[in-house]
Protein backbone atom coordinates (compact mmCIF):
# COMPACT_ATOMS: atom_id res chain seq x y z
CA UNK A 1 0.00 0.00 0.00
CA UNK A 2 1.52 3.57 -0.79
CA UNK A 3 1.71 6.33 0.93
CA UNK A 4 -0.75 9.34 0.80
CA UNK A 5 2.16 11.36 2.10
CA UNK A 6 3.65 14.15 -0.11
CA UNK A 7 7.70 14.48 0.01
CA UNK A 8 7.13 18.76 1.55
CA UNK A 9 4.39 17.14 4.05
CA UNK A 10 6.45 14.50 5.23
CA UNK A 11 9.44 17.45 5.29
CA UNK A 12 7.25 19.87 7.09
CA UNK A 13 6.35 17.08 9.63
CA UNK A 14 10.24 16.32 10.29
CA UNK A 15 10.59 19.75 10.75
CA UNK A 16 7.80 20.43 13.44
CA UNK A 17 9.29 16.95 14.96
CA UNK A 18 12.51 18.41 15.17
CA UNK A 19 11.69 22.20 16.60
CA UNK A 20 9.46 19.85 19.37
CA UNK A 21 12.44 18.22 20.38
CA UNK A 22 14.47 21.02 20.49
CA UNK A 23 11.77 22.80 22.90
CA UNK A 24 11.58 19.68 25.06
CA UNK A 25 15.66 19.33 25.38
CA UNK A 26 15.64 23.14 26.30
CA UNK A 27 12.52 22.61 28.56
CA UNK A 28 15.01 19.90 30.40
CA UNK A 29 17.72 21.87 30.87
CA UNK A 30 15.32 24.36 32.31
CA UNK A 31 14.46 21.91 35.01
CA UNK A 32 17.98 20.32 35.41
CA UNK A 33 18.76 24.48 36.15
CA UNK A 34 16.04 24.94 38.25
CA UNK A 35 16.61 21.77 40.36
CA UNK A 36 19.92 22.44 40.76
CA UNK A 37 19.01 26.39 42.23
CA UNK A 38 16.36 24.56 44.38
CA UNK A 39 19.12 21.98 45.44
CA UNK A 40 21.55 24.99 46.67
CA UNK A 41 18.43 27.14 47.85
CA UNK A 42 18.05 24.31 50.08
CA UNK A 43 21.83 23.64 51.07
CA UNK A 44 21.76 27.66 52.05
CA UNK A 45 17.99 27.41 54.10
CA UNK A 46 19.24 24.25 56.56
CA UNK A 47 22.86 26.31 57.20
CA UNK A 48 20.97 29.51 57.87
CA UNK A 49 19.07 27.50 60.43
CA UNK A 50 22.27 25.68 61.44
CA UNK A 51 23.21 28.84 62.79
CA UNK A 52 20.12 30.44 64.04
CA UNK A 53 20.32 27.41 66.22
CA UNK A 54 23.96 27.60 66.80
CA UNK A 55 23.06 31.06 68.21
CA UNK A 56 20.10 30.39 69.96
CA UNK A 57 22.31 27.90 72.17
CA UNK A 58 24.99 30.21 72.62
CA UNK A 59 22.68 33.30 73.13
CA UNK A 60 21.10 30.99 75.93
CA UNK A 61 24.65 29.86 77.55
CA UNK A 62 25.46 33.20 77.83
CA UNK A 63 21.92 34.77 79.53
CA UNK A 64 21.58 31.54 81.89
CA UNK A 65 25.37 32.26 83.25
CA UNK A 66 24.79 35.31 84.76
CA UNK A 67 20.80 34.77 86.18
CA UNK A 68 21.68 32.40 88.74
CA UNK A 69 24.42 34.29 90.21
CA UNK A 70 21.66 37.46 90.27
CA UNK A 71 19.51 35.74 91.64
CA UNK A 72 21.57 34.05 94.58
CA UNK A 73 23.09 37.16 95.63
CA UNK A 74 19.87 38.73 95.91
CA UNK A 75 18.84 36.50 98.31
CA UNK A 76 22.28 36.74 100.07
CA UNK A 77 21.75 40.56 100.63
CA UNK A 78 19.11 40.13 103.27
CA UNK A 79 21.69 37.92 105.25
CA UNK A 80 24.91 39.88 104.70
CA UNK A 81 24.50 42.87 102.42
CA UNK A 82 28.48 43.58 101.60
CA UNK A 83 30.13 45.36 98.62
CA UNK A 84 31.19 41.37 97.11
CA UNK A 85 27.57 40.63 96.59
CA UNK A 86 27.17 43.80 95.28
CA UNK A 87 29.57 43.64 93.01
CA UNK A 88 28.69 40.11 91.63
CA UNK A 89 24.91 42.02 91.11
CA UNK A 90 26.60 44.33 88.69
CA UNK A 91 28.94 42.34 86.85
CA UNK A 92 26.50 39.54 86.09
CA UNK A 93 23.88 42.99 85.38
CA UNK A 94 26.58 44.03 82.73
CA UNK A 95 26.99 40.68 81.06
CA UNK A 96 23.29 40.79 80.20
CA UNK A 97 23.48 44.06 79.27
CA UNK A 98 26.08 43.67 77.17
CA UNK A 99 24.26 40.90 75.61
CA UNK A 100 21.66 42.79 74.77
CA UNK A 101 23.16 45.21 73.38
CA UNK A 102 25.34 42.68 70.61
CA UNK A 103 21.61 41.67 69.76
CA UNK A 104 20.57 44.72 69.05
CA UNK A 105 23.54 45.68 66.86
CA UNK A 106 23.58 42.68 64.87
CA UNK A 107 19.72 43.41 64.41
CA UNK A 108 20.70 46.80 63.35
CA UNK A 109 23.71 45.28 60.54
CA UNK A 110 20.54 43.29 59.53
CA UNK A 111 18.38 45.95 59.05
CA UNK A 112 21.08 47.79 57.47
CA UNK A 113 20.95 50.96 60.11
CA UNK A 114 24.35 50.84 61.28
CA UNK A 115 24.69 55.07 60.69
CA UNK A 116 27.85 56.39 63.18
CA UNK A 117 27.63 60.16 64.21
CA UNK A 118 30.74 61.49 63.00
CA UNK A 119 33.30 63.97 64.67
CA UNK A 120 36.82 65.20 64.94
CA UNK A 121 38.16 62.93 68.04
CA UNK A 122 41.15 62.68 69.61
CA UNK A 123 41.89 58.68 68.78
CA UNK A 124 44.11 58.79 72.00
CA UNK A 125 41.12 59.60 74.26
CA UNK A 126 39.55 56.52 72.48
CA UNK A 127 42.27 53.84 72.88
CA UNK A 128 42.75 54.78 76.50
CA UNK A 129 38.74 54.68 77.05
CA UNK A 130 38.93 51.32 75.89
CA UNK A 131 41.82 50.23 77.93
CA UNK A 132 39.87 51.32 81.07
CA UNK A 133 37.02 48.78 79.87
CA UNK A 134 39.14 45.62 80.24
CA UNK A 135 41.15 46.81 83.51
CA UNK A 136 40.61 44.09 85.72
CA UNK A 137 39.80 41.53 83.17
CA UNK A 138 43.11 39.54 83.12
CA UNK A 139 45.79 38.05 84.78
CA UNK A 140 49.53 39.43 86.25
CA UNK A 141 50.96 37.38 83.13
CA UNK A 142 49.60 39.28 80.64
CA UNK A 143 50.70 42.82 79.77
CA UNK A 144 48.57 45.63 77.64
CA UNK A 145 51.30 48.22 75.84
CA UNK A 146 50.11 51.19 74.24
CA UNK A 147 52.62 54.34 74.11
CA UNK A 148 49.95 57.29 73.99
CA UNK A 149 49.96 60.43 71.12
CA UNK A 150 47.89 62.99 69.66
CA UNK A 151 45.84 61.37 66.57
CA UNK A 152 42.84 63.23 65.15
CA UNK A 153 40.81 61.49 63.40
CA UNK A 154 37.28 61.46 62.14
CA UNK A 155 35.05 59.03 63.66
CA UNK A 156 31.73 57.74 66.09
CA UNK A 157 33.76 57.98 69.79
CA UNK A 158 31.62 55.58 71.07
CA UNK A 159 31.79 53.12 68.23
CA UNK A 160 35.28 53.11 67.37
CA UNK A 161 35.83 52.26 71.06
CA UNK A 162 33.15 49.33 71.29
CA UNK A 163 35.59 47.91 67.89
CA UNK A 164 38.95 48.18 70.51
CA UNK A 165 36.83 46.93 73.18
CA UNK A 166 36.43 44.24 71.61
CA UNK A 167 39.37 43.77 70.00
CA UNK A 168 41.12 44.00 73.48
CA UNK A 169 38.69 41.04 75.42
CA UNK A 170 39.42 38.99 71.82
CA UNK A 171 43.19 39.09 72.60
CA UNK A 172 42.81 38.75 76.12
CA UNK A 173 40.33 35.82 75.58
CA UNK A 174 43.17 33.34 73.33
CA UNK A 175 46.29 34.86 75.53
CA UNK A 176 46.65 33.65 78.70
CA UNK A 177 50.42 34.92 79.16
CA UNK A 178 52.56 37.46 77.59
CA UNK A 179 51.56 40.72 75.81
CA UNK A 180 48.98 42.88 74.15
CA UNK A 181 50.29 45.69 72.06
CA UNK A 182 47.83 48.62 70.50
CA UNK A 183 49.80 50.29 67.58
CA UNK A 184 48.64 53.11 65.58
CA UNK A 185 50.45 54.02 62.28
CA UNK A 186 49.53 57.01 60.05
CA UNK A 187 49.79 56.96 56.56
CA UNK A 188 49.99 60.50 55.09
CA UNK A 189 49.86 59.29 51.23
CA UNK A 190 45.89 58.75 51.50
CA UNK A 191 45.25 60.64 55.02
CA UNK A 192 44.52 57.13 57.05
CA UNK A 193 45.43 55.66 60.15
CA UNK A 194 46.05 52.32 60.88
CA UNK A 195 45.17 50.69 64.05
CA UNK A 196 46.58 47.31 65.02
CA UNK A 197 45.76 44.85 68.29
CA UNK A 198 48.25 42.55 68.46
CA UNK A 199 48.62 39.53 71.10
CA UNK A 200 50.90 36.71 71.22
CA UNK A 201 48.31 34.38 72.01
CA UNK A 202 47.46 31.28 69.44
CA UNK A 203 46.65 32.59 66.77
CA UNK A 204 43.56 31.93 64.72
CA UNK A 205 42.21 28.72 64.06
CA UNK A 206 42.62 27.87 60.01
CA UNK A 207 39.05 26.46 59.85
CA UNK A 208 37.97 29.94 61.35
CA UNK A 209 40.03 32.68 58.99
CA UNK A 210 37.88 32.54 56.00
CA UNK A 211 34.80 33.47 57.77
CA UNK A 212 36.29 35.65 60.85
CA UNK A 213 34.24 38.41 60.57
CA UNK A 214 31.04 37.04 59.71
CA UNK A 215 28.34 36.39 62.09
CA UNK A 216 28.19 33.52 64.71
CA UNK A 217 32.18 32.85 63.77
CA UNK A 218 32.73 31.13 67.24
CA UNK A 219 33.85 27.10 68.41
CA UNK A 220 33.59 27.60 71.87
CA UNK A 221 30.77 29.01 74.23
CA UNK A 222 32.65 31.97 75.06
CA UNK A 223 30.68 34.33 73.37
CA UNK A 224 28.27 34.75 70.92
CA UNK A 225 30.10 34.99 67.72
CA UNK A 226 28.81 38.39 66.73
CA UNK A 227 31.73 40.71 67.99
CA UNK A 228 33.83 40.85 65.16
CA UNK A 229 30.62 40.90 62.78
CA UNK A 230 29.88 43.71 64.19
CA UNK A 231 32.90 45.63 64.56
CA UNK A 232 33.41 45.11 60.67
CA UNK A 233 30.02 46.48 60.30
CA UNK A 234 30.99 49.98 62.38
CA UNK A 235 34.52 50.01 60.52
CA UNK A 236 32.74 49.65 56.90
CA UNK A 237 29.86 52.07 58.15
CA UNK A 238 32.81 54.70 58.47
CA UNK A 239 33.94 53.78 54.78
CA UNK A 240 37.26 51.88 56.19
CA UNK A 241 38.05 48.08 56.72
CA UNK A 242 38.47 45.43 59.09
CA UNK A 243 40.90 42.90 58.60
CA UNK A 244 43.08 39.94 60.57
CA UNK A 245 45.88 37.87 60.06
CA UNK A 246 48.56 35.41 62.48
CA UNK A 247 51.70 37.67 63.33
CA UNK A 248 54.56 36.85 60.73
CA UNK A 249 57.29 38.41 62.94
CA UNK A 250 58.63 35.13 64.26
CA UNK A 251 56.21 35.08 67.33
CA UNK A 252 52.72 33.39 68.19
CA UNK A 253 49.38 34.83 68.11
CA UNK A 254 47.36 37.41 65.82
CA UNK A 255 47.21 40.76 64.70
CA UNK A 256 43.81 42.84 64.56
CA UNK A 257 43.71 45.85 62.45
CA UNK A 258 41.34 48.75 61.03
CA UNK A 259 41.77 51.79 59.24
CA UNK A 260 40.35 55.01 59.68
CA UNK A 261 40.29 58.29 57.92
CA UNK A 262 42.74 61.00 59.68
CA UNK A 263 41.77 64.29 59.97
CA UNK A 264 43.34 66.85 57.91
CA UNK A 265 45.89 68.82 59.80
CA UNK A 266 44.52 72.03 59.15
CA UNK A 267 41.39 71.02 60.70
CA UNK A 268 43.09 69.54 63.79
CA UNK A 269 42.08 71.11 67.31
CA UNK A 270 43.11 70.62 70.82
Amino acid sequence: MKSDARPDEIGELSTQFESMRQMLNQRTRELETSNTQLSLANVHLKEHDKVQRDFINIAAHELRTPIPLLLASAELKHLMPNEETVLIVFRNAKKLQDLANVILDAAKIESNTTQPYKESVNLKDIIQDALKEIEGSHNDRLEVMYEPRDIFIVADKDRITQVLSNLLSNAIKFTKEGKIFVNVKEKNINEQVIVSVKDTGCGIDREMMSRLLTRFATKSFGGTGLGLCISRSIIEAHGSKIWAEDNDDGTTGATFSFSLPKLSSNKQRR
